[in-house]
């Protein structure tokens, strides 16, 4: 969803005003160039902020992941052109698309398993399920906008990923009908840990969850709950998310 990293690498500007009618009509090989050089910057941005991850390079798994997924096919169509920029882009209703690095770090962070059932809040667009769906055995997704939620509903089903359920709903309360869950990502800025979603993860579990408020510093959270179903905490990257909202 929404969010600045502040470490982030800006786009070149010559890409970012080049005249459209150079760039018009770009065909499958364009974007699978863009996505080629997109891993690439997503490489280089870990290594940059390696300090806060203790690690210079992500789960290969992963990168593949998203030298996968067809970015292009979950931003609106007159941004297609950008949809390879390592920045969010809006897609309507007052929300982005994450930017690709905070995805990929996301994503990693979680360690997901090819039989894991996932958790997600704030499915957006759809991108980060996508991105969940190539690595994980089944994905649930909330959604709390019912017009973002039903349009990203449809666009995975066209593209393929069967394995990802999403619904409407206020993601506070997680999806407890299909819980434990192996791994829980939040994608909007909470100012505490929800009760509910510690709940549904599953011993051994991880999440990651930016906790902060709108105007104040945002730091992005691994919640580990280990074998004895205590709660750990590591902070790893200050961060800009939109606020979580519903009826909590």
């Amino acid at each position: 969803m929404n969010h600045i990293l502040r470490i982030m690498m800006l786009c070149p500007l010559w890409l970012v005003f080049l005249p459209a009618v150079i760039m018009a009509a770009p065909d499958e090989a364009y974007f699978q160039q863009a996505r080629k050089e997109l891993v690439k910057e997503i490489e280089q941005n870990v290594r940059q902020t390696s300090v806060y991850l203790d690690k210079e390079a992500l789960d290969p798994r992963v990168m593949q992941a998203i030298g996968k997924v067809p970015r292009h096919e979950f931003v609106p169509k007159d941004l297609r052109l950008y949809a390879y920029l390592n920045r969010p882009l809006p897609i309507g209703y007052g929300q982005t698309i994450s930017q690709p690095y905070i995805v990929a770090l996301m994503t990693d962070l979680l360690k997901v398993g090819q039989k894991d059932r996932v958790l997600e809040i704030g499915t957006g667009s759809g991108y980060q399920a996508a991105v969940l769906a190539e690595l994980a055995g089944k994905v649930y997704s909330i959604e709390i906008i019912e017009e973002l939620g039903l349009a990203a509903k449809q666009r995975l089903k066209n593209l393929g990923y069967d394995n990802v359920n999403v619904k409407t709903g206020d993601g506070y309360y997680g999806w407890p009908e299909h819980a434990p869950f192996d791994a829980i990502v939040v994608t909007a800025a909470a100012s505490h840990i929800p009760p509910p979603l510690i709940r549904q993860l599953k011993i051994g579990g991880r999440m990651v969850i930016p906790v902060g408020s709108r105007f104040m510093t945002q730091e992005l959270l691994l919640v580990n709950k280990d074998k004895t179903g205590k709660i750990t905490t590591r902070q790893l990257l200050p961060v800009r998310f939109v606020p979580l909202t519903g009826k909590h």
